[in-house]
C-alpha cells in the first residue's frame, strides 16, 4: 500500500495541531520570521481573538517566545526549545508544498520598512 502525501500535505499542520488557525499562525511565522496577532488576522480569514489564543498556546508549549515592541506582542521561534527545530522543519515542508500562487495570495503584504527615498517601481 502506498501513501499519497500530496493529498494530505496542505492540511497536515491542521491535523497535527487540531486547528486551522494554529496552522496559519505557524505558516505565517515561517514566512515572515516573526509575527503578531493583527498581522495574521489581517492576512488570513481568521479572527484576531482566535489568532491571539493560538499564539499564546504555542508560546505556552515552548516553541514560540514573545516580546513586546511598543504595545504589540511579537512572536518568534524559541531557539532554546528542543521541539522548535523539528516543528519548524514540518512547517517548512508544508510551506514548500503550497503552490507559489497560493503563497503569493496568503503572504502578499510587505512587512519590512522601505529604505528612505527608495524609488517605487511601477509596472
Amino acid at each position: 500500500m502506498t501513501y499519497d502525501t500530496s493529498h494530505h500535505m496542505e492540511g497536515f499542520l491542521k491535523e497535527l495541531t487540531g486547528s486551522k488557525t494554529a496552522e496559519w499562525c505557524l505558516l505565517h511565522l515561517f514566512h515572515y520570521g516573526e509575527t503578531y496577532g493583527r498581522a495574521v488576522a489581517d492576512d488570513l480569514p481568521v479572527s484576531l481573538l482566535n489568532v491571539q489564543r493560538q499564539l499564546e498556546k504555542l508560546e505556552i508549549s515552548g516553541v514560540l517566545v514573545s516580546t513586546l515592541k511598543g504595545r504589540t506582542r511579537v512572536y518568534s521561534w524559541n531557539p532554546k526549545s528542543p521541539f522548535t527545530k523539528p516543528l519548524k522543519e514540518m512547517v517548512r515542508i508544508q510551506y514548500e508544498s503550497l503552490a507559489v500562487e497560493k503563497r503569493v495570495q496568503l503572504f502578499s503584504k510587505r512587512r519590512r520598512p522601505r529604505r528612505k527615498n527608495k524609488p517605487v517601481l511601477r509596472t
